[in-house]
């Protein structure tokens, strides 16, 4: 199938500051949310939708600067209500937070991450039933419009789910927080090379789905807290 025309618009949703007592170095670090807007023939696609309000205890421990997703919008040049559809990478609240504001628009969710969502201690109760809310779930991957791929990715929670974007110019994926770091995808793919290469054990082991990814040959993969951008160690022009 020839790739769909589509564009890949990243939104800068907010930040937040994960605390010393959640990195390796046990220094605090601030980290981006971020959110894309996927341009399609079939309509706009929200990938992420930002951080939602929680309970003081969260809030102190994290401290959120939240971009509202309506003004994210409009840099964008579009408004909430031209919205077709929500992907979610997970239901944590700074993933999820404006999906409040799009009644109505089909979630596409895998149902494990809907009924870890819906169990309590994952997520915040008011972001994931409210007024209008319009589950899809689904129990592993599907093509969601031609050439538009949700992906099972778990770790991070078990529901995670990405989105592979295929165009002309090569497969975007948009990996929401099935890595932390670009850099930590890099050295997965480093990983599952070896292994594929027959390089002696012992090796690090990789995640399962990048079997699965590296069918869809990405040539950028984006992330949900951090602004690097994965790209093939190929030979080429910087």
């Amino acid at each position: 199938m020839t790739p769909q025309a589509t564009a890949v618009r990243r939104l800068d949703l907010g930040s937040f500051v994960r605390p010393g007592s959640e990195t390796e170095d046990g220094y605090p670090r601030v980290e981006p949310v971020l959110g894309y807007l996927v341009r399609h023939p079939r309509g706009l696609l929200l990938f992420d939708t930002g951080i939602g309000t929680g309970d003081p205890g969260t809030e102190a421990h994290y401290r959120p600067r939240r971009r509202p997703l309506p003004a994210a919008l409009a840099a964008a040049g579009v408004t909430p209500a031209e919205v077709t559809a929500v992907v979610n990478c997970h239901l944590h609240f700074d993933h999820c937070g404006g999906n409040p504001l799009l009644p109505g628009r089909p979630i596409l969710v895998q149902r494990t991450e809907l009924a870890a969502a819906r169990a309590g201690g994952h997520t915040f109760e008011h972001l994931v039933d409210f007024p209008g809310a319009d589950y899809r779930e689904l129990t592993g991957e599907t093509e969601l419009w031609p050439g538009l791929w949700i992906l099972p990715t778990p770790g991070h929670t078990a529901g995670h789910q990405s989105l592979a974007v295929r165009r002309p110019d090569g497969t975007v994926v948009l990996a929401g927080q099935a890595r932390d770091f670009a850099s930590h995808f890099a050295s997965d793919q480093l990983a599952r090379r070896a292994r594929h290469e027959g390089v002696a054990e012992p090796l690090p082991d990789y995640p399962a789905w990048l079997d699965r990814l590296a069918a869809f040959d990405p040539r950028r993969v984006l992330f949900a807290h951090d602004a690097s951008v994965w790209t093939p160690a190929a030979d080429g022009d910087c």
